[in-house]
C-alpha cells in the first residue's frame, strides 16, 4: 500500500510539473541604479528548477510593501542550463519617499512564491 501512495504521489508530481518547485530571487544589485527622479534600475538574480516550457521562470517584479507592483520583468522562455540567472529592468518608477521596496519571482506552474527579496533603496 505504501509504495502505491507514493508512486501516485510521484505521479502527480510528474503530471503537475510539481519536481522545480518555486522560483526564488537569490540576489538584487546591492547597487540600485538611480536613472533620474524617481526612476530605477533592478538586476535581480533568480533561481528556479526549469524543467522546459512546462514548467519555468517566467518573471519578476519590484512590489510596493503595501502590494502595489512598480515594475514587472517577463522571462519569455525557459534557463534550464542557466542557473541561477540575472536579468535586469530599467525605468521602475518608485513614488517619493519609498525607501524600501520588495523583489518577488513568479514561475508557470506556481504563480508568485518562494523567497523573495526586501530592497533598501540608495
Amino acid at each position: 500500500m505504501k509504495k502505491l501512495i507514493s508512486l501516485t504521489v510521484v505521479s502527480l508530481l510528474w503530471a503537475t510539473g510539481g519536481w522545480a518547485g518555486e522560483a526564488d530571487v537569490v540576489a538584487v544589485a546591492v547597487d540600485v541604479e538611480k536613472q533620474g527622479k524617481g526612476r530605477y534600475t533592478f538586476s535581480v538574480t533568480v533561481r528556479h528548477a526549469d524543467e522546459g516550457w512546462s514548467h519555468y521562470a517566467d518573471g519578476w517584479e519590484v512590489v510596493a510593501l503595501d502590494g502595489t507592483v512598480l515594475g514587472k520583468r517577463e522571462l519569455y522562455h525557459p534557463h534550464v542550463s542557466e542557473q541561477p540567472f540575472t536579468r535586469s529592468l530599467s525605468g521602475v518608477m518608485v513614488p517619493d519617499g519609498m525607501r524600501e521596496v520588495v523583489v518577488r519571482a513568479h514561475d508557470s506552474v506556481h504563480g508568485i512564491g518562494g523567497r523573495e527579496q526586501r530592497v533598501t533603496l540608495p
